[in-house]
């Protein structure tokens, strides 16, 4: 029996441990019938740094869904995993050893990372698990892991076969402070101070055309923010359109500074609203200059290099930082006269969004996998998901939509999983690892062939970029279920195909189009298959103010200092109290609001098993049933079709302010108090069984206290009870057991709810005059129809003469009291009339039409006043109301 007051210190790191040591959800190893498996891919957070708000809001929302469909029926996959390859590991690498990855040769630094990284998963491990989410711990994986590795390589390949990737030297995109590729999807706009600076172009002309054109001038202007691409200048374009500087086309013009010359071009893609119209391009700026350089076969000229740095081609500025270059280029502009003038401005810049850093657009060579030619098809497997919420969907409509480029696959790091590619140092012939032999490191493992297929040449490049993490991390299904290749059968198999396609895809609406979009692409070439039946995208968790959290704010909420004061199950019924999908503040009213539950849960369960000692009452004969134990039983039924109904949909707010509302109002406040009157069978029967299916109700969201509650009051009583409802699913844990289904009890739902409603009327009144809840009432008339609900009336509250009028014609009427004038709208419109109004509503002389006032000659109309009324009893007796329900009580004590 539960005693004293409940203990979230001792109980929930108790139930936490005994979790994990029982593996009480843990997988079968066993085949399982693919028809029950509710398979969830959860998302691998990445290893750099301590759990935050959103941490514990996502995997909460998670644990919502698997441990209702654990228990509705599903043998539930619910694994964790680490992405611990790529940037964000290496970089915490350096900066916990303060160290450089270039400083060490591959495989040392690799080393160094995997010491790092386990140290943080096993606190992160800690962390997660004290949120009591109920994950496969037996079925972890990282995504550096060897087993991981050769998944990862087997994609590589697969797409290799099929065409899907290929290797080129053309611009990519660029991070100068992490010195790699990266691709769009890595990339951000962030808002940036800056300038414009107008800068005098010189027109060199043919002296061989003859005279000017008086009309024309010697110079142009163009603005640009970005002076310290002069160098890189290759062309001038101007819009076909542009009238005004149409002369200009044809010529060519002198790059200040540098004095080199470049052709003036013309073409749709200048923006003529900018600037001065004209634009130069540089090889390269930004995308347009890309697209110029490939469409019209201009020059390049690479004057930043891949740490950001100006290279030879700056001249005198080669070797300076790109941001000291731009001020000292505009310096010496102005100097020479061809600054006309710097003006500051606001505008976006892109970035890369691990670092902050603003990119550049380098001439590298990458390896890519072509999407853009399957951008339709993409489009066409992401509507076959269903999205929770729906609307989630645009995000991934508009990601695909605006791809511009194909996927950039490679990087130049250090921390990550290794291309299994050699080239041969001939011909550079492109040597594919074969499957069977993966995973490998090319620069530590030999090729697969003795001589080149393509020349006979005998010697090899390794490959020594590694992949994007997001690369592999795009393949958790495939990993999670087993993906690997069979080499006798000469085809790919699963481990678990059971799991695939997974049920649910659960992750931060941040990364649609990081990883949503990719694992999308990975798996559908695989598979042929979409991976998913279902993707629930979580909002993030703002502030108080619904600002975003940011440590140079100083807003942030560490989920420790909230664990400190509130229970786990108080974070949990939180986390419940959004729409999926809504960015959401912190508010710790709403936890407190969990506390307070959270007791009423335990103190209301102590009640009942004080009313009803027996765990298991067997049901009596349906003729001992009062009409309100009916009433419960078939109210309850109604709450658990709409409970399963809304965490099926995904809809926990719902679920949780609906289901907290009846267990308070409905059985705490109305059914429980009638109990406590009784002394029967069919009261303790009906006790116990709507008791045990509210814990499985809550037991979701409020995963700790059910759980000790379920353990203290019928997992022991479990193997003894001489009779279980065969509907309870009775278990070890209220984990592990059944859903509940509706009972099928028939009742008057409206009787039931009618007869509540009088006993808690009666129940203020006696509470409003200071009687005793045992007082004896002398007469109370009921004009509701609650027949058959007469003797828990009379008996709960004491009623020594009940007459029930099921017609419900109370001799009550409704009065006027007054009229209130709205004296904004009637005094400027009536002006000196308005006395006259007044007086005539003082002496009653005034008629109600509808909506309508008829008063001293004038008609007001509905916005212009509102009527006072009250519900007025001539007999003897004092009124009581409620909803529908009228209540006459007479007594004389």
């Amino acid at each position: 029996m539960p005693s004293g007051e409940y203990d979230p210190d001792a109980v929930e790191p108790r139930w936490q441990r005994r979790w994990v040591d029982e593996e009480t959800y843990a997988y079968p190893d066993d085949p399982v019938d693919p028809n029950t498996v509710f398979s969830i891919d959860t998302p691998p957070p990445t290893v750099s740094g301590s759990l935050h708000m959103g941490h514990l809001y996502g995997f909460t929302l998670q644990d919502f869904v698997a441990r209702f469909e654990r228990m509705n029926g599903g043998t539930t996959f619910f694994p964790f995993g680490y992405d611990d390859n790529g940037i964000a590991s290496e970089r915490l690498t350096e900066g916990e050893l303060d160290i450089r990855h270039q400083d060490f040769e591959r495989r040392e630094f690799q080393a160094k990372c995997r010491e790092v990284c386990a140290e943080y998963e096993e606190q992160f491990t800690e962390n997660v698990q004290s949120l009591g989410v109920s994950v496969d711990w037996d079925h972890t994986y990282q995504t550096i892991e060897p087993r991981v590795q050769r998944v990862s390589q087997l994609s590589f390949v697969d797409l290799y076969d099929q065409g899907r990737e290929y290797r080129e030297k053309a611009p990519a995109i660029w991070c100068p402070e992490c010195e790699t590729a990266i691709s769009q999807v890595e990339t951000e706009d962030d808002e940036q101070d800056s300038h414009f600076h107008d800068i005098s172009f010189p027109i060199v002309r043919d002296d061989a055309t003859g005279v000017e054109d008086a009309d024309t001038a010697e110079t142009f202007t163009i603005s640009t923010t970005r002076p310290e691409l002069l160098p890189a200048c290759v062309a001038v374009f101007v819009h076909p359109d542009d009238e005004e500087n149409r002369y200009l086309v044809g010529e060519s013009a002198e790059v200040p500074l540098f004095g080199h010359e470049v052709p003036i071009i013309a073409d749709e893609r200048v923006d003529m609203e900018t600037g001065s119209g004209i634009v130069m391009c540089c090889t390269f700026g930004d995308q347009n200059d890309i697209e110029w350089y490939q469409v019209h076969d201009l020059d390049l000229r690479v004057a930043i290099d891949e740490s950001g740095h100006m290279t030879a081609v700056a001249e005198e500025y080669e070797g300076m930082h790109s941001g000291e270059a731009r001020e000292t280029i505009v310096a010496d502009l102005d100097d020479a006269g061809a600054l006309e003038e710097r003006r500051a401005i606001t505008h976006t810049v892109n970035v890369h969004e691990r670092c902050g850093t603003s990119v550049e657009f380098l001439v590298t060579e990458q390896w890519y996998i072509e999407m853009l030619d399957k951008t339709d098809e993409y489009l066409d497997i992401g509507r076959e998901m269903e999205w929770s919420p729906e609307k989630m969907f645009t995000r991934y409509e508009h990601w695909v939509e605006g791809l511009q480029w194909d996927w950039l696959i490679s990087r130049q790091r250090s921390s990550g999983i290794p291309f299994p590619v050699w080239y041969c140092a001939e011909c550079d012939e492109e040597i594919i690892a074969e499957k069977a032999d993966l995973p490998v490191d090319p620069l530590s493992d030999d090729p697969p062939v003795d001589a080149c297929p393509a020349c006979g040449h005998e010697a090899f490049e390794p490959e020594d970029d590694v992949l994007d993490t997001w690369a592999t991390s795009s393949l958790t299904p495939l990993i999670n279920a087993g993906w690997d290749w069979d080499e006798e059968a000469e085809e790919f198999t699963m481990e678990h195909p059971e799991l695939y396609r997974f049920d649910l895809r659960p992750q931060g609406h941040d990364i649609i189009s990081f990883w949503l979009f990719h694992t999308l692409v990975k798996c559908y070439e695989h598979t042929d298959e979409v991976p998913f039946e279902e993707t629930m995208i979580n909002g993030h968790v703002l502030d108080e103010n619904r600002e975003k959290m940011s440590k140079s704010v100083g807003n942030v909420v560490e989920p420790e200092t909230v664990l400190e004061e509130f229970p786990v199950d108080a974070t949990r019924y939180w986390a419940a109290g959004t729409a999926v999908g809504d960015d959401f503040p912190f508010k710790q009213k709403d936890l407190r609001a969990g506390e307070k539950l959270i007791r009423k849960l335990w103190n209301a369960s102590k009640l009942v098993e004080s009313l009803a000692p027996e765990p298991f009452p067997a049901e009596p004969a349906d003729e001992d049933f009062r009409e309100l134990d009916r009433w419960l039983l078939a109210e309850l039924d109604d709450e658990i079709e709409r409970i399963t109904d809304l965490l099926g949909n995904r809809e926990f707010s719902k679920a949780r302010d609906g289901l907290r509302s009846f267990f308070w109002n409905t059985f705490c406040d109305d059914y429980l108090e009638i109990a406590k009157q009784r002394d029967d069978d069919a009261a303790a029967y009906t006790l116990r069984t709507a008791h045990r299916r509210f814990l499985k109700l809550f037991a979701p969201l409020l995963a700790h206290v059910t759980e000790e509650l379920w353990h203290d009051m019928y997992a022991d009583a479990v193997g003894s009870a001489a009779v279980v409802d065969a509907a309870d699913g009775a278990s070890d844990s209220v984990h592990l057991a059944d859903w509940p289904d509706p009972l099928g009890v028939d009742a008057d739902h409206d009787a039931g709810a009618a007869a509540t409603a009088v006993v808690g009327v009666l129940r203020k009144y006696k509470s409003e005059n200071q009687l005793p809840l045992n007082a004896e009432l002398d007469a109370v008339e009921v004009y509701a129809d609650v027949r058959g609900f007469e003797a828990d009336i009379t008996g709960v509250m004491h009623v020594a003469d009940l007459a029930v009028h099921p017609d419900g014609d109370a001799p009550v009427e409704t009065v006027v009291t007054g009229i209130d004038l709205d004296y904004a709208t009637v005094g400027p419109k009536y002006g000196d009339q308005v006395g006259d109004i007044e007086a005539a509503l003082a002496q009653d002389d005034y008629e109600i039409d509808d909506d309508e006032l008829h008063v001293a000659g004038v008609t007001l109309l509905g916005d212009e006043f509102s009527v006072e009324k009250t519900r007025q009893y001539r007999g003897d007796g004092e009124l009581l109301e409620v909803d529908d329900v009228v209540v006459i009580v007479s007594n004389e004590a």
